[in-house]
């Protein structure tokens, strides 16, 4: 059976309505069901765009059973997808999550799927993952990296009890375990900071603490060595995100066989922390460039 798909929502009906489009073209999405969280509005002048949105999932189609849960309050994004994910995994042992500015390859069902019964008895295997940064290197078909991460993922009951909400519990084990510096991609990029800045009340990032619990329980999450997913959120239009192209990927068009040592791969690893590395470098736009990560990790 094909894992339910879980899709969060709020006020962008254009992005939302493409994020679907791909996903109906999924070869598996007539066999999924589509579980939707339309988050409610902040204020009154929200209201037109969350009603317009509302309205449009009410129409979808093209998938094995949709189901959507209209939030009578604006949760806000961390606690939609931490609420969400539980509610839908206490019915249910594996989901795939996709929030609203995802499209993705019409294998990216496919993959998920396989990956989450291939590695369904694997305890150290927090997440499948469906994006993958735009390196210059060529990285294996797929591999692990140690942690978790939140561009189109999916995961089981089993690893989702790992899910540790509470920032300071989680920056203590880090520091006592003198881990911050490869919780940092080896210093590559500041991830202590943000999940200092969430405990201060700066962020209300739930990526951050999953990338945390996963990456402290020594859990490794399963990666594409081509992306099956491209943000097009990135135009200012969300809540957390900036006008950047950096993060752009070409989607992958094709099947990928999930089958892989189940290790965290060093190579790989390093070539993403090169990769993170090089926002930190002083370059034009580079402020911006830094300044959009930290906000998906906001997220």
């Amino acid at each position: 059976m094909a894992a339910p798909i879980i899709l969060f929502t709020y006020n962008r009906p254009w992005h939302t309505r493409e994020t679907v489009t791909y996903l109906q073209r999924n070869h598996l999405a007539a066999e999924s069901e589509l579980i939707v969280y339309a988050d409610g509005p902040k204020s009154t002048a929200d209201e037109p765009l969350v009603t317009e949105l509302r309205n449009y999932l009410k129409q979808i189609n093209g998938f094995k059973r949709l189901t959507v849960i209209e939030r009578p309050e604006n949760f806000g994004l961390a606690r939609n997808i931490i609420a969400g994910v539980t509610k839908t995994l206490h019915k249910h042992d594996a989901a795939i999550v996709v929030e609203d500015d995802l499209i993705t390859s019409p294998w990216f069902l496919t993959y998920m799927n396989d990956g989450l019964t291939r590695y369904a008895g694997c305890h150290e295997v927090a997440s499948i993952h469906g994006y993958v940064y735009p390196v210059k290197q060529q990285l294996p078909e797929a591999f692990f990296i140690k942690g978790a991460d939140c561009w189109g993922w999916a995961t089981w009951k089993r690893a989702w009890k790992c899910f540790e909400p509470n920032g300071p519990l989680l920056l203590n084990k880090l520091q006592k375990s003198n881990l911050t510096y490869e919780f940092d991609f080896n210093g590559a990029y500041p991830y202590t900071p943000m999940l200092k800045d969430q405990i201060a009340g700066k962020n209300d990032s739930w990526a951050i603490r999953w990338y945390a619990s996963a990456f402290l329980n020594n859990m490794i999450t399963l990666y594409p060595g081509k992306s099956l997913v491209h943000n097009i959120g990135n135009d200012a239009s969300g809540t957390h995100s900036a006008a950047v192209s950096t993060y752009d990927t070409e989607v992958f068009q094709g099947y990928i066989d999930v089958e892989t040592e189940v290790t965290h791969n060093f190579e790989a690893f390093s070539v993403i922390a090169d990769f993170l590395r090089s926002l930190q470098q002083p370059q034009p736009a580079v402020a911006k460039k830094k300044n959009w990560l930290h906000k998906l990790f906001n997220r």
